[in-house]
């Protein structure tokens, strides 16, 4: 104490005037503050720890869905339920379900070994929740959904390319009902993940809640008319896992969608062959961006028959304005046939593109596989479960 009141006289000597003098005293005060804080240090106020307790309590609690990976400066914060804040930008979950894809060989194939040996890829998407667990979809009596309770079963070869696209509304609850969307991919594979700039069409074919419907179409004979002649073997599952459509505002581009995956089937220690010839990566990331069916097609991408596109309610399609492309938001666009779309490779680690990581079974057991639960033996699970 007594160094600091002769500091203070030294910093007063020879000042004769009021502002020197109030300058002084400004000096003297911190510095006697700072000589009781080491006699008399301070310590945490009862109400200052509970505090600190109850920030501690109180932040939010991590979902195993939505589990991060939290590297050093890699996620800031937790917004509101369902939503990331991140150095990557803001990620908003809209949809959550489980995917399955399958594919058709070529006439005389036994194996897919590229692409050319497959001329469809198909992709299931059901949803199982989201933002809200009532979605809106086409009517039941619209498209090839309400075509099928026209003409029934039995004549699904005459009626086959008779269909319109979706139109119309009905409301499903996604939680209590199953949803199911029959996609189809116009290049018979996903795109490429080394090609980040390469769009990739398809669109949806078919959209229904009846399991029954989807089996139909995976057995249904595929008509190549090019080579004179119909392919009549059933569709092979080839992957089974869960997905998301999420919004991300990345804060240097606009907001956009991304539909990401991860594998559950077949098992890490098997062999990926077909897999990998069709660019079905253990986990992936696509911004997906809707087509609108008022503005014309590209050269790139002619799209559908104009009978065959979806006509989408008024407040869906008033989203899309005079935008070729729009992000899927709402995912409802993607409940009606004939919605057209594009996938765009972001990346086949979703972690490093949207920093979170998706949950899938610790064993992938092939008893509690759902592809097999929900469809049976509608189609071959040898290369699902063995990767050929």
């Amino acid at each position: 104490m007594s160094e600091n009141v002769a500091a203070y006289r030294e910093v007063v000597h020879g000042c004769h005037n009021s502002k020197a003098n109030v300058a002084a005293g400004k000096f003297l005060a911190v510095i006697t503050l700072n000589a009781i804080c080491k006699v008399f240090p301070l310590k945490s106020t009862e109400r200052q720890k509970k505090k600190r307790d109850k920030a501690q309590n109180t932040r939010p609690e991590m979902t195993p869905e939505l589990r991060l990976s939290f590297k050093k400066g890699h996620c800031s914060s937790l917004a509101p339920e369902n939503q990331i804040a991140n150095s990557i930008g803001c990620v908003k979950f809209q949809e959550r379900g489980e995917i399955f894809f399958f594919y058709r060989l070529q006439v005389n194939k036994e194996e897919a070994h590229s692409v050319h040996d497959v001329p469809r890829l198909y992709i299931v998407l059901r949803p199982e929740s989201g933002e809200r667990p009532v979605e809106e979809k086409q009517d039941p009596h619209s498209g090839k959904e309400g075509t099928k309770k026209k003409f029934g079963e039995s004549q699904s070869g005459s009626w086959k390319n008779e269909y319109e696209g979706g139109q119309g509304s009905q409301e499903v609850n996604i939680e209590k009902e199953p949803l199911l969307r029959f996609i189809v991919m116009g290049r018979k594979s996903l795109p490429d993940p080394g090609k980040k700039s390469q769009p990739f069409w398809g669109y949806v074919e078919l959209v229904t809640t009846k399991i029954e419907d989807v089996k139909t179409a995976l057995k249904e004979e595929y008509d190549n008319s090019k080579r004179g002649h119909r392919s009549k073997f059933p569709a092979r599952a080839v992957g089974e896992g869960v997905y998301r459509i999420v919004r991300h505002n990345s804060g240097k581009n606009k907001m956009h969608t991304h539909l990401i995956y991860k594998l559950e089937f077949p098992p890490e220690n098997e062999e990926s062959e077909p897999q990998e010839s069709l660019n079905i990566e253990r986990e992936g990331s696509f911004v997906i961006q809707i087509k609108n069916p008022e503005q014309p097609g590209s050269s790139q991408f002619r799209g559908l028959q104009n009978k065959r596109k979806a006509a989408f309610p008024a407040h869906l399609q008033g989203q899309l304005g005079k935008n070729r492309y729009h992000p899927a938001d709402p995912p409802d666009f993607l409940n009606y046939e004939g919605c057209e779309f594009l996938l765009i490779s972001a990346s086949d680690d979703i972690n490093k593109v949207l920093g979170l990581e998706l949950d899938t079974e610790e064993e992938a057991d092939p008893s509690c596989s759902d592809l097999v639960r929900t469809f049976g033996e509608t189609a071959s699970t040898t290369p699902l479960f063995k990767g050929i």
